[in-house]
């Protein structure tokens, strides 16, 4: 027994010495989850303490949830988990199908300078800032000398102040997100779309099947798993919607509907140095998004369909 567990040792060691290069390149992002995802998790213990600095985490007395019992006493609370959740429920709906359309559409191209040409256009929007495409919105949709708004004015119209109507916040982000991460996020069904078996298409081509129905019974099963495991994965974030966007368009005006968890912890925690009661906040919408993705992935596996484990 112990000389079968040496050659286990051994051949493991040997296996490790041949990838040794690839491992070498799993450091830096190992590192990165650990120092910013991992170790920062010991601070959520201060979500039940009535966390002091002078005290620091250890010497911050105990208090068990009076933080959540806190926080869900707070009028206001309702309101912001309302916003958050409908706000997330629109990017899902609105936001999570389009990559996919996107990607289905990059790959009916034929003409592939033309497609990659297309491919770099919609990609670049990701790599600019959130701050950078406030300031575009906040100028483009001005009342006084916003383009859009001029050309109302042209048209007879009288001009909107869209950024302060609660009405016309939630549609502004949503489209703003969706201009601006679709095209990266559609990589991954092309990388999907491209590990479809070319046969499959040559066999619906051959008993009649045109362009639409090929990608209605072929593309789309072929990435089906893939599509279920970004769903599951995006659920699992229901209640996050991103501080940079929703601060940077937010106002006193449309505050009723663009509080969030992250700018009400921020407002909360941050501002007003409530920092147990930021992390209960925290702590809360991660509690909310691990119910989503088990629950999600409960529900895949029922269906008979990939889950994320």
């Amino acid at each position: 027994m112990p000389s079968s567990r040496w050659a286990g040792w051994k051949d493991g060691l040997r296996y490790l010495n041949r990838k040794k290069y690839l491992y070498l390149m799993l450091i830096p992002g190992v590192a990165y989850f650990l120092v910013f995802n991992y170790i920062p998790m010991y601070g959520v213990v201060i979500a039940f303490k009535n966390f002091n600095f002078a005290k620091g985490i250890l010497g911050s007395p105990w208090i068990g949830f009076e933080n959540f019992k806190y926080m869900f006493g707070l009028s206001d609370f309702y309101q912001v988990f309302w916003n958050s959740f409908s706000l997330s429920l629109l990017r899902l709906a609105f936001g999570f199908p389009f990559p996919i359309l996107l990607a289905l559409l990059l790959n009916e191209m034929r003409n592939r300078s033309y497609q990659r040409i297309t491919q770099t256009v919609i990609y670049l929007p990701h790599f600019i800032s959130w701050v950078v495409i406030g300031g575009i919105l906040v100028n483009f949709l001005s009342p006084s000398w916003g383009v859009l708004n001029l050309f109302l004015k042209q048209m007879g119209f009288e001009p909107v102040f869209f950024l302060a109507d609660t009405a016309y916040f939630r549609p502004l982000v949503v489209l703003s997100s969706i201009w601006k991460d679709s095209g990266w996020e559609s990589i991954i069904y092309l990388a999907a779309i491209s590990s479809v078996n070319s046969e499959l298409y040559e066999a619906a081509s051959i008993d009649g099947a045109g362009r639409l129905k090929r990608l209605w019974h072929v593309t789309l099963p072929g990435i089906k798993s893939t599509i279920v495991i970004l769903l599951i994965l995006r659920l699992g974030m229901i209640m996050n919607n991103g501080f940079e966007q929703i601060f940077v368009l937010q106002n006193p005006m449309n505050l009723e509907v663009s509080e969030v968890f992250e700018t009400y912890a921020y407002r909360v925690g941050i501002l007003g140095a409530r920092f147990s009661f930021g992390a209960t906040v925290g702590l809360f919408t991660s509690v909310i998004g691990l119910v989503f993705l088990l629950a999600s992935n409960r529900i895949a596996k029922w269906l008979k369909e990939d889950g994320i484990w």
